[in-house]
């Protein structure tokens, strides 16, 4: 991670890369991300980068196209960095590099007007357009389509400086209100709090651009169309079954020497535990309701009939050993069977 870090803030390269200049194209793009990936020890063949630089564009790409309003640009920028800065804390000289980088960007974008930021989005939007790859952790968050397309969602947070929409003002020609008209905003909208921190330290406020992985998600199983949760899963689980002790009757009947009756007073049975150990057995009691948990009791009763019964049973299994012709190995068994298919 240092090795990639100092070669990404190099000071020769951010210098090139922070002058005046047309957007990369594609290709060059894709080249100086292979060469940052392999500064390191670290190799990856073609299809793991083809997976990591789709992977890395269309986040980028939805951090874009998701900024509440253009100037946030430099905050998703920014928590970038600080993501980095923890990376890199315990080699100072590093460290330093991106410090560096950090006050030049601050120099050179944050005293840029919003048009110029507008323009900025509106250009790695049009770079980004016709990039729609899918990408599990956004389909499982309903934030992209099975298209590849993003969905824009109509609640939330208005961007910092604008009101929440809902109304309409009428001015005068001396610019004097003169009306308000009411209108449905058909979403949930709040307003902003503060402004995010546009300096070396601070609260961003804003979310993109951080770790995606770092929120917990419910594992989830898709059964027959339909998608399930594991805690409702452990709800169903918990239920009793009711075929299980007809499962294990059947099984006593089958043994031939075992009956199964329900304990009456204090006689003593043979007591089942369907579990590795009492302590998995005692946590089960505590997460199902006691009175739906039901001890199945097998008591052991000398039945000669019964006995009779299953010797005659297994008598009509006749059962024919037959001697080896030869010794061979697995791979000679393999062969023979092969040949006689």
């Amino acid at each position: 991670m240092n090795d990639i870090v100092s070669t990404m803030f190099n000071k020769k390269f951010m210098e090139e890369l922070l002058k005046p200049q047309e957007l990369y194209s594609k290709k060059a793009l894709r080249t100086v991300f292979d060469r940052l990936a392999h500064a390191s020890i670290m190799k990856l063949n073609q299809a793991s980068m083809d997976k990591l630089y789709d992977l890395m564009t269309m986040a980028f790409k939805y951090q874009v196209l998701l900024c509440p309003r253009p100037k946030d640009l430099l905050l998703v920028t920014f928590n970038h960095m600080d993501a980095v800065k923890e990376f890199v804390r315990d080699s100072p000289s590093i460290l330093n590099q991106v410090d560096e980088t950090f006050r030049q960007l601050i120099e050179s974008y944050n005293c840029l007007p919003v048009g110029e930021f507008q323009l900025i989005r509106q250009t790695l939007l049009i770079f980004f357009q016709d990039l729609h790859v899918r990408v599990s952790i956004f389909l499982k968050d309903k934030v992209q389509n099975s298209n590849g397309r993003f969905v824009l969602p109509i609640s939330g947070p208005v961007p910092w400086g604008t009101e929440v929409p809902g109304l309409m003002r009428k001015f005068n020609y001396d610019g004097k209100e003169v009306k308000q008209m009411e209108f449905p905003a058909f979403g949930n909208y709040t307003s902003a709090l503060t402004e995010g921190s546009l300096n070396l330290f601070g609260d961003r406020i804003i979310k993109l651009g951080t770790n995606m992985y770092s929120v917990s998600r419910p594992v989830e199983t898709h059964m027959l169309g339909t998608t399930k949760s594991s805690a409702v899963r452990a709800k169903e689980n918990s239920a009793p079954n009711p075929l299980a002790k007809e499962e294990l009757n059947l099984l006593a009947r089958l043994l031939g020497g075992l009956d199964v009756k329900k304990p009456v007073g204090i006689e003593p049975g043979f007591r089942l535990n369907l579990f590795g150990t009492d302590e998995e057995e005692d946590h089960a009691v505590t997460v199902r309701p006691p009175e739906h948990s039901e001890v199945v009791n097998i008591q052991a009763i000398k039945d000669q009939q019964q006995r009779e019964e299953l010797v005659r049973i297994m008598a009509e299994f006749s059962v024919q050993e037959q001697q080896p012709r030869h010794t061979c190995s697995k791979g000679d068994d393999l062969l023979a069977m092969m040949d006689n298919l």
